[in-house]
């Protein structure tokens, strides 16, 4: 059962799914809802994650719930990106999941984050005054 008293009466929580790139990194962020309403976001991210080329790393220390959608695409990620998948300190509700599927035979949680380099700044004078 879902708890969607903490959105203060606006609904459950939508999910989002984004993607950030480094030389040699790649991290997928998820928070809220991971489900089929996503799908069409999260099939786009895990796409983009794959065509890094990188080892990918998914911070889902936000994520409130997750169905077989959700679970469909790790399992994609798990089996197409080079070295092993990360997952950044899951919640419960992940974890019963990856335990259930086996997907946390070859995901490796680790529960702190290993950080992901800033954007560069832009070079001083490039800001409009």
């Amino acid at each position: 059962m879902r708890d969607d008293s903490s959105t203060s009466g606006r609904g459950p929580e939508t999910g989002t799914a984004s993607v950030m790139v480094a030389q040699g990194r790649t991290r997928l962020v998820l928070s809220g809802e991971i489900d089929v309403a996503l799908s069409s976001e999260l099939t786009e991210a895990v796409s983009e994650a794959e065509s890094s080329r990188n080892p990918v790393e998914i911070d889902a220390r936000h994520v409130t719930f997750m169905d077989s959608s959700g679970v469909a695409l790790l399992a994609r990620l798990a089996h197409r990106t080079p070295g092993p998948l990360t997952m950044i300190k899951p919640p419960d509700v992940v974890r019963f999941l990856l335990d259930i599927t086996r997907l946390g035979d070859v995901v490796t949680i680790v529960e702190e984050d290993p950080g992901f380099p800033e954007p560069a700044d832009p070079p001083p004078g490039d800001d409009a005054a």
